[in-house]
């Protein structure tokens, strides 16, 4: 073969290798959970949307950047609380980065995760500090929800100057005092129920006495109760017994009075009645010289 065709072939085949490497650099694609920064000879030109993008090959590159919700945890975070009781804390923070930020984020971290350690997680630490040591030890157990979002407070507003990252969650995952702290606790809580249950005896006992007296009293008021009723009854029945012979005294007095004016009036009437009582049986023994009864000698 002819060394100019030889030649040529060469040629040609190194055009299509530099048209191949030129149409491939050429374009490029973003995912919708990214966003991409254009460089030009490595300085940021603009942001390159999700889909298919066109660019200047071997002049123009596309970095990628992800704007996806990520979540970052510190764990063992040594804080102390306003009494002076030392906790290991494990807070996770939701964040991303903002989509129309990443331009900024790019040129001045080179990505999120540089971003996040060298902005978010010195706010993080600081934060958590200074509001943890606004709790004593048993509130911010007592007080979990508050405490948490005041630290997702406190760390948002020490971002907001910086809105390259948005963050969208806080979380106060765990709270780990020290051995010797948590058997005090203990100790306090069984005291504590201890207590609680001596005042509900003495309640119970005060309760028991209030019924016993109660029981007592209406006893003693059924007692007096039917004592009064016995005396009223023994009363009632008195008054009727004198009522009884002062109406009998009076009917028999009467009586008297009335046969004695009868006798006064008429002497025979003792004859009358003696007739009127006698069975009509004459003595069988007679005292000689006596008259047979209501039969007149004259």
């Amino acid at each position: 073969m002819p060394k100019g065709n030889i030649g040529g072939i060469i040629g040609a085949i190194a055009a299509v290798i530099v048209v191949a490497i030129i149409a491939a650099g050429s374009w490029y694609t973003v995912d919708q959970t990214e966003r991409g920064v254009k460089l030009r000879y490595g300085a940021v030109i603009g942001t390159a949307q999700p889909g298919l993008g066109f660019k200047l090959p071997l002049i123009d590159t596309v970095e990628k950047v992800s704007v996806k919700t990520l979540t970052y945890t510190w764990d063992k975070m040594n804080s102390y609380s306003f009494d002076q009781q030392p906790a290991d804390l494990k807070i996770s923070v939701t964040l991303r980065a903002s989509p129309e930020k990443v331009a900024d984020l790019y040129a001045k971290f080179g990505g999120l995760d540089t971003a996040v350690k060298q902005v978010v997680s010195p706010a993080v630490n600081q934060q958590v500090k200074i509001v943890f040591g606004r709790y004593t030890a048993v509130k911010a157990i007592q007080e979990r929800g508050p405490l948490n979002s005041a630290i997702k407070d406190a760390i948002t507003a020490s971002l907001k100057d910086d809105p390259m990252i948005t963050i969208e969650s806080v979380q106060l995952e765990n709270i780990e005092f020290s051995a010797n702290y948590l058997h005090s606790i203990e100790q306090r809580m069984l005291a504590e129920v201890e207590v609680q249950k001596l005042q509900q005896n003495a309640e119970r006992e005060k309760v028991q006495a209030q019924i016993t007296v109660t029981q007592a009293t209406a006893k003693a008021n059924a007692v007096r109760a039917e004592a009064q009723a016995a005396a009223d009854a023994l009363r009632l029945n008195g008054e009727a017994k004198a009522t009884n012979i002062r109406i009998t005294g009076e009917a028999e007095a009467a009586a008297i009075e009335a046969r004695a004016k009868a006798l006064g009036t008429n002497p025979n009437l003792v004859t009358l009645v003696q007739a009127e009582r006698w069975n009509g049986v004459l003595p069988t023994t007679m005292v000689p010289g006596s008259s047979v009864p209501f039969v007149s000698v004259k």
